[in-house]
């Protein structure tokens, strides 16, 4: 198929399961994701607060606008922009949002290649399942990259080839049973839950399936999404970077950091470990991904336009002059036990815990950590645990 064949395509899925089918709530979406919230990405990305709130945010590829609801919701000064292909998807996505009171978005018509008609640049792009859909995810990446801002940062969720092994090979055979109706989609799921009724329960395809998406894929939305897509491009560590590369701009880093910490795989074999400190950074990205095939099924990371800064918060100085906030992405505050921006469970002590509380709208008062620690039983080694842990954004203090 030629490219407008294949975009002609994707935009059909859509058009007959709108994605995400997530339900219309009339009122804002229960919960968060970190990486949708300004605050808490742009310290995930540079150690420190924003020094603005009121910016420009690109949705692109927002689909039924579930990730875009929550960019509005999360992010209250920023004006939102939400694209997609699917006239369809882009319905819901309007209905979703007016529902919720999502007010300061508005949606385009467009695919992403289109993204240089919209005017102006962003401060934060979010772009999430919707590159390796594109007949051209170079031209793609390139054509968001070009409308971000100088400090800007772009989130990206792509998938990755060796965690959807078995999903490739049930998209061939729902293909090949399929031969000249491929294309009915609705005729593609009926066909793919056919297959899998069919087959032995000690299927290797099945047992993926029923381990890791059964729950999601009871939607015939999700389903098609997974098994009968007519273009989906995987990708591993090097052809990741060279996506990557294609954009032009800065590579910050995985936003699930811990999947790709080395040592959860070989840390308790201190030889193997010295043996990969020669190793380049995707080096080790790729050692992870071949020894850990089944927990790499994507790859979601944050780009950047410099000039971006990067705090270094080592220096007892620096840290006792800082001006600390608490994370907005926690769930179940004001408690001991809350989850924390990345829905981890955290027992704080009591000094934590007043810690915590004395940061909670700082941002007017502006007092520094010294401060508040001459009125906090907490040492320095515990606002250093609790800035590890995100807890608390910290934001220089400039005289």
């Amino acid at each position: 198929m030629t490219n407008q064949d294949i975009t002609s395509a994707v935009e059909r899925l859509y058009d007959t399961y709108p994605f995400p089918p997530e339900p219309l709530l009339d009122s804002p979406p229960p919960g968060y994701n970190w990486r949708w919230n300004w605050l808490a990405a742009y310290n995930f990305c540079t150690g420190q607060k924003p020094q603005k709130q009121d910016i420009r945010i690109l949705d692109a590829g927002c689909g039924t606008g579930v990730g875009t609801e929550y960019l509005v919701h999360l992010n209250p000064q920023a004006q939102v922009v939400g694209i997609d292909l699917s006239a369809g998807a882009l319905a819901v996505a309007k209905e979703r949002c007016q529902r919720s009171g999502a007010s300061k978005v508005e949606f385009h018509h467009l695919s992403l290649y289109e993204a240089g008609q919209l005017p102006g640049e962003f401060d934060s792009i979010n772009c999430v399942g919707v590159l390796h859909h594109l007949p051209d995810p170079k031209r793609g990446i390139e054509s968001l990259a070009a409308k971000l801002a100088p400090g800007g940062l772009m989130h990206i969720f792509v998938y990755a080839e060796l965690g959807r092994w078995e999903i490739q090979l049930m998209q061939k055979a729902i293909a090949l049973l399929q031969g000249s109706q491929r294309g009915d989609y609705r005729d593609g799921v009926s066909v793919g839950r056919q297959i899998f009724a069919s087959l032995p329960e000690n299927n290797r395809l099945v047992k993926r399936e029923k381990e890791r998406w059964s729950m999601e894929n009871h939607r015939d939305e999700c389903f098609a999404d997974m098994y009968v897509h007519p273009q989906e491009i995987d990708y591993n560590i090097d052809t990741l970077f060279e996506l990557i590369d294609a954009s032009g701009l800065d590579f910050v880093g995985f936003s699930n950091p811990k999947t790709w910490q080395l040592d959860r795989l070989l840390g308790n074999n201190p030889d193997l470990m010295k043996r990969t400190e020669g190793l380049s950074d995707r080096e080790r990205y790729q050692l992870i991904e071949l020894l850990d095939p089944e927990n790499i099924t994507h790859y979601e990371f944050f780009l950047a336009r410099p000039p971006l800064p990067s705090s270094d918060w080592s220096s007892k100085e620096a840290l006792l002059a800082a001006i600390p906030e608490r994370n907005p992405c926690m769930d179940g505050w004001p408690s001991r036990c809350l989850f924390n921006y990345d829905y981890q469970i955290v027992n704080l002590s009591e000094s934590e815990f007043d810690f915590l509380q004395a940061c909670d709208g700082n941002s007017d008062k502006r007092r520094t950590i010294g401060d508040i620690l001459a009125s906090v039983k907490l040492e320095e080694e515990g606002v250093r645990s609790l800035l590890e842990q995100q807890l608390i954004l910290l934001t220089p203090n400039i005289k």
